[in-house]
């Protein structure tokens, strides 16, 4: 992994745990796409129940009932004001999946290129300013002492950092706290020397200081996205048979889109990769926390639209943990439970008979407590995201993955079973991005020799029928993502969204068996039940965005701890 140092970690430092027994009610949790309250049932200090619960209902399938099918995706971006783009593509293809038009080279190359750019966006925000804040205590970087900062950065970056910027960032920080405050970190986390926050000041100094300069680069790749997409949020370039954006063939405006996304690149292979592997070096004992047992991944970045085994990040499924035995994605085995949920009936449906009929029964009864469904392949409750991502193509031998993986393992002096973790998931999403960065300046290259040879097309012709079915599978970063499609007398007569929240976040299953977050959650210590980073951490491993604030209610005395999270 260029520009990392292989160095030996710390040793394992492992977080005390309190002898509390009662319920953790966190609600709602912060920075996460809709309205989320975790429940945790905790016995001695270790959580042995959980239940998650999506508490804002929003009823998208409904509103595309009756309207034209090329519409769909302008209605579905905007389910989430992060990673718009890849509900424009679901959409899109599941539509081009219909009608089968067959769309051009470019437009394939197009759409990877923006598909590229969301995916490093999205996981640099994440891991700087969504999650970092879970692992880094910000005020303890008031106590480093930034030549030694400056020092640890050097020895595993090849970029150059001086010990005179890395003070004034620490100045700025005293400022802000002998003001009262903490400037973009205020009600941050949790604040007042946790006993779960392991970071030396130094490291925590040098997150703090790269928090701040991520803020600027995500625009870099936003910008990027903008260049093919029209505008970021909410693309406007997709369309059912291609793409539209002729603008951005000109050499002109490759030329921009290069830099911003070997800007973009830069900053991960320099700043991201090397912060994610430091950080990671001190948390070791959470490669034993937070893991599920079952992983699928669409694959994503194809080749040919119609054939998913063209995917760059390949498709397939594990089941109990065997990487070694990755099955062949098949979408029949997919159905939507709803037993747990706060819709009309307790079938389970395949999503092109989907059925979406809410019915609110109390927030947590002896049975239903979510608006989310629970997907399930093969009935089994299935992680999908950047680890199953990376599970699966390690699985099937994808070499730039295999590499990436190896030597995060081999860094960390961590055995494969540390993937199936909290801390497995987190490094999943750096070596994704990684691992997508550096395939994009392929497609890039494609692209500008199709352009300067005369091979311009990115649309292609098509009829919309008067009957039609389809699905559009997207990889998105934060896991698995389809929309299903039935087409009557050219509108829409059933349109189904199956999200990687739902898979991931969902209730229960017919069966009784718990969702992937609820299933990682089981096991977890609680230093501190009045502030449980713990449970935010593993939450938090499946990519949530901002929200207002969190309420955690001790379920013995009914007192509520109030305190903001950013």
């Amino acid at each position: 992994m260029s520009g990392c140092k292989a160095q030996k970690g710390p040793a394992v430092v492992v977080s005390p745990q309190s002898t509390y027994s009662g319920k953790v009610v966190v609600d709602p949790v912060t920075r996460i796409e809709g309205h989320l309250r975790i429940e945790v049932e905790v016995d001695k200090g270790k959580v042995v129940n959980a239940w998650s619960s999506s508490v804002l209902f929003r009823g998208l399938e409904l509103i595309l009932k009756g309207r034209d099918p090329r519409d769909a995706q302008h209605f579905t971006q905007r389910s989430c004001g992060v990673c718009t783009y890849v509900h424009a593509l679901a959409s899109t293809r599941c539509v081009d999946n219909a009608v089968k038009v067959v769309i051009p080279e470019n437009a394939t190359l197009i759409r990877n290129l923006v598909m590229a750019s969301q995916y490093m966006h999205d996981h640099v925000v994440h891991f700087y300013h969504l999650h970092a804040l879970d692992w880094v205590d910000v005020t303890s970087a008031l106590a480093a002492d930034p030549k030694k900062a400056a020092s640890i950065a050097n020895s595993i970056s090849p970029r150059p950092t001086k010990a005179e910027d890395l003070k004034a960032v620490q100045d700025k920080l005293k400022a802000f706290v002998e003001a009262g405050q903490l400037g973009p970190f205020t009600n941050a986390y949790f604040l007042g020397g946790h006993p779960s926050y392991y970071l030396p000041p130094e490291v925590n100094l040098i997150a703090t200081a790269h928090y701040l300069e991520a803020l600027k680069l995500q625009v870099k790749a936003a910008r990027a996205m903008a260049i093919m997409g029209a505008k970021n949020p909410h693309t406007q370039f997709t369309v059912v048979g291609g793409v539209t954006c002729y603008d951005a063939l000109r050499p002109e405006r490759l030329a921009e889109y290069a830099a911003l996304y070997k800007e973009t690149k830069k900053f991960i292979d320099e700043v991201y990769i090397p912060d994610l592997l430091a950080v990671a070096s001190y948390y070791k004992d959470w490669a034993g926390i937070g893991g599920t047992t079952n992983f699928m991944s669409f694959g994503e970045f194809p080749t040919d639209e119609y054939d998913l085994d063209s995917r760059y990040i390949e498709p397939g499924v594990i089941f109990n943990r065997n990487i070694g035995d990755v099955q062949k994605f098949n979408p029949d085995e997919i159905s939507e439970h709803v037993k747990y949920s706060w819709y009309k009936g307790d079938k389970a449906h395949h999503p092109y008979q989907g059925v979406t009929e809410p019915r609110y029964t109390e927030l947590h009864g002896e049975d239903r407590y979510s608006w989310m469904k629970a997907p399930r392949y093969m009935g089994a409750s299935t992680e999908v995201g950047p680890l199953a991502a990376c599970l699966v193509a390690y699985g099937k031998g994808n070499p730039a993955v295999k590499g990436l993986v190896d030597y995060v393992l081999t860094y960390l002096g961590v055995g494969p079973e540390a993937l199936f973790s909290t801390l497995g998931r987190t490094a999943a999403r750096g070596i994704e991005c990684k691992t997508v960065a550096d395939k994009g300046l392929e497609w890039l290259d494609q692209l500008t020799e199709n352009v300067k040879s005369g091979k311009k097309q990115i649309y292609q012709e098509w009829e919309m029928p008067k009957s039609a079915q389809g699905v559009g599978f997207v990889n998105a970063p934060r896991g698995g993502l389809s929309h299903w499609i039935n087409i009557e007398n050219g509108k829409i007569e059933n349109f189904q969204l199956v999200v990687p929240s739902t898979w991931n976040l969902g209730p229960r299953c017919a069966a009784g068996k718990l969702g992937p977050v609820e299933e990682a959650l089981v096991g977890t210590p609680i230093a501190d039940p009045k502030r449980p980073v713990e449970i935010l951490r593993t939450v938090h491993s499946y990519d949530p965005c901002i929200a207002c604030g969190v309420h955690v209610i001790d379920s013995e005395t009914n007192e509520v701890h109030e305190f903001k999270v950013c």
